[in-house]
């Protein structure tokens, strides 16, 4: 008979920790800050001399920047459907705000978290493929997108008018390069709309006895490039430097990974100065996004919220803005796989970390800051041992994949890409950090082509998990 009792007073004990273990953390709430094709690099706090992200620059002097955060999708889908189900591949599990609504959290999503057509859902106001288990309440964020009124761009075709008419449809294969100066303050904006709400729930749910799970997904910098007019004026396009491109830059690079979008295809490789204006606009777009943030930290800092609430800031992906002569995103170049990730949490000092992380590592992360236990479905490793400690790492290698394509990995001083048809890059990221020489089929990098092709396979066979 003692056996059992035994058993039963080892339960009640497991039982009542995981209780207490939320209880006596000092971090009550999460604020998930998510932003949509913003290329790291170009963040003032990431280095970038020219763009304008003071609130970004203030949340990282305040967090743990993390400079070698990589993203598992390379395209909106399936990178989004990855972190909030920290999974590499598939939909097993809870997703992060439902796991956090089970454990007595309320969970909002204010724009786009899982995967909305850009445009096609923020014009119709839709939902995109949201699952809506995920969240006690939802608010879509409407814009007229690139039929806001004002000076309309398709700046691969050098088209500049301020008519309504004949602008690009939902499915427009030059949408990429649209921008409008829009007329207005922004507030018709789908971003502004964000900011908004998300500081009536803060403000609604910022002294509550329930905890709260916040996510605020930001469209911008993702085209069409819309922001007020006058924010256009800041970044001339005669200052912009394009990236460097050298000749035959494509000629070591396979097939698979030359597919998509190029200056050649698009015809916007004619209009040098258009390709100057897609940076200045993007640059644009980023600071009016990041407008926006500030509004959201600025009510959280009013409340004296920051005291006991976790703040994450990332992106999907990357985004290629002329690189090798690509445009947009699916692919393995460090443009695209590279994201921002900055982790603002209480009882943490702030600083900066080169340690590798992967995004499906914010759902476990989120979770041990709050003390609430990370489901076993969980394929990411939480952070919370470079938060305490900016050299500590928890693992050797950044994974990335598309279903279509391929995959690849990023270590410390090594990029590997594989493609279905056995093809392969591979990159010196200590020598050619900008990936112009190919090594993979050079004798010399042969073993540790070999070695990376290992690890590579290990994490194809945990990703079909």
């Amino acid at each position: 008979m003692n056996f059992p009792r035994v058993l039963l007073s080892a339960f009640l004990v497991c039982l009542f920790s995981s209780f207490v273990r939320a209880a006596d953390s000092d971090i009550k709430n999460v604020l998930f800050l998510v932003s949509d094709d913003l290329k790291a690099h170009v963040l003032g706090c990431y280095g970038d001399p020219v763009c304008e992200t003071p609130n970004l620059d203030a949340l990282a002097e305040r967090g743990m920047v993390f400079e070698r955060a990589y993203c598992q999708g390379t395209w909106c889908l399936p990178s989004r459907r990855s972190f909030m189900h920290s999974r590499y591949e598939g939909e097993r599990g809870p997703t992060l705000g439902k796991h956090l609504i089970d454990n007595g959290f309320y969970s909002a999503r204010v724009g786009k978290i899982f995967h909305m057509r850009v445009p096609g859902d923020i014009i119709d106001g839709t939902d995109g493929v949201d699952i809506p288990e995920t969240w006690t309440e939802k608010f879509n964020c409407q814009g007229q997108e690139a039929h806001t009124p004002g000076l309309y761009r398709l700046l691969n075709k050098n088209i500049f008018t301020t008519a309504p008419e004949d602008r690009q449809s939902t499915r427009d294969p030059h949408r990429m390069f649209v921008s409008v100066e829009a007329e207005g303050d922004g507030s018709d904006q789908p971003d502004y709309k964000a900011a908004e709400k998300t500081v009536e729930l803060l403000r609604k749910h910022g002294k509550a006895e329930k905890p709260f799970f916040i996510a605020c997904g930001m469209v911008r910098p993702h085209y069409p490039s819309v922001a007020p007019a006058g924010m256009f004026e800041d970044y001339p396009f005669e200052e912009m430097t394009l990236p460097e491109v050298p000749e035959g830059d494509l000629d070591d690079i396979p097939k698979l990974g030359k597919q998509g979008t190029t200056s050649q295809s698009t015809g916007i490789d004619q209009y040098p100065d258009n390709m100057k204006r897609m940076w200045a606009d993007y640059y644009t777009t980023v600071t009016f996004m990041d407008q926006q943030v500030g509004k959201i930290l600025d009510e959280l800092e009013g409340q004296g919220l920051q005291e006991n609430t976790a703040v994450v800031f990332t992106s999907d992906h990357g985004y290629h803005l002329g690189e090798h002569h690509f445009w947009q995103k699916s692919k393995f170049h460090e443009d695209v796989t590279r994201v921002p990730l900055i982790v603002a949490a209480p009882g943490y000092e702030a600083g900066r970390s080169k340690s590798l992380s992967e995004l499906v590592d914010i759902y476990p992360t989120i979770c041990e800051l709050v003390g609430v236990e990370i489901p076993e479905s969980v394929q990411g490793k939480s952070l919370v041992p470079v938060l305490e400690d900016p050299s500590a790492s928890v693992r050797d290698a950044a994974y990335s994949l598309d279903g279509k394509k391929g995959s690849a990995i990023r270590t410390a001083d090594w990029t590997y890409m594989r493609y279905r048809d056995g093809s392969e890059e591979l990159y010196d990221m200590v020598n050619d950090p900008e990936q112009f020489t190919n090594l993979a089929e050079e004798a010399e990098f042969a073993e540790k082509k070999a070695e990376l092709a290992n690890t590579l396979d290990d994490k194809d066979a945990l990703a079909k998990k």
